[in-house]
């Protein structure tokens, strides 16, 4: 049963700006370090995880709705996190939490469910977990269906609708080839959410300013009971290249608008196109 107020918790990631990031590479921009095998992210500013906005943004509709509830967004990340986390205190959360330790510095997705289900126990639990579907920077998605193994909570994917529809149910709307299918799950639950959501709120200037007086709790490895083997990854990055962008651009000569329809679908034709 729900507990009151519910307590829903919100995974966050700080992520390199995807769009600068593809601008970078567009313009041959982007390098990657040999020695450590990341990206070189000179100019490129770090901003929340967009899906992990709509996360948020999830979970303020439902107090939106009416439901009475405590709403804590937890990153695992470093102090160049707190920026990202006063985005998410001016939207409308009660409180944040950064996992901060060098031990985890390289660890795979499954360390890092490990660490936030480590986090959200010494939260003492939660009702619903709400996570972005994927990162933009590895698109894996494989944190939050982990995250919901380790909690033994219920669990649904690429939700564009949460609904607390009484103290132990939810109703998520799932977007699927087919079209929406509308699930029930028993609580606890973890939530993946899409961009079929929508766009998230964006706070006024009262609530940046407000922000910047909140200070997010930061716990440790050691805070959360973890060990090495706990913080051990599966998974290891041997390399990263940029892939070579080419352009090629050809125009449609000089024609009526009906001609140069005629030759861009002859020539779409021809490359196999259509």
């Amino acid at each position: 049963m729900m507990r009151s107020p519910m307590r829903v918790v919100v995974c966050a990631k700080q992520v390199l700006d995807p769009d600068t990031v593809d601008a970078y590479a567009v313009a041959g921009r982007l390098e990657v370090d040999p020695n450590s095998g990341e990206l070189l992210a000179r100019g490129i500013v770090r901003l929340m995880n967009a899906y992990d906005e709509q996360a948020i943004e999830t979970a303020l509709r439902i107090r939106d709705a009416g439901v009475d509830c405590m709403i804590t967004v937890v990153t695992l990340g470093d102090e160049s996190s707190r920026r990202m986390l006063q985005s998410a205190y001016a939207m409308g959360a009660d409180e944040a939490v950064i996992i901060s330790d060098a031990a985890y510095d390289d660890c795979d997705g499954l360390a890092i469910a490990k660490a936030l289900s480590q986090a959200i126990d010494k939260l003492d639990g939660a009702d619903l977990v709400l996570c972005g579907r994927e990162a933009s920077d590895d698109d894996q998605g494989v944190v939050g269906p982990a995250l919901s193994e380790l909690l033994g909570a219920s669990f649904a994917s690429i939700a564009r609708n949460v609904a607390v529809e009484s103290d132990e149910t939810l109703h998520v709307t799932r977007v699927t080839l087919d079209g929406d299918e509308i699930v029930a799950l028993a609580l606890p639950a973890l939530v993946t959410v899409s961009n079929e959501v929508g766009d998230p709120r964006m706070p006024g200037a009262r609530a940046m300013m407000q922000s910047r007086r909140k200070s997010p709790t930061v716990w440790s490895a050691a805070d959360l009971g973890m060990d090495a083997g706990d913080v051990r990854s599966h998974v290891r990055q041997v390399g990263l290249a940029v892939r070579e962008v080419h352009g090629d651009c050809e125009f449609m000569p000089d024609a009526s608008v009906v001609e140069q329809a005629a030759a861009l679908a002859t020539r779409l034709r021809e490359d196999g196109v259509i």
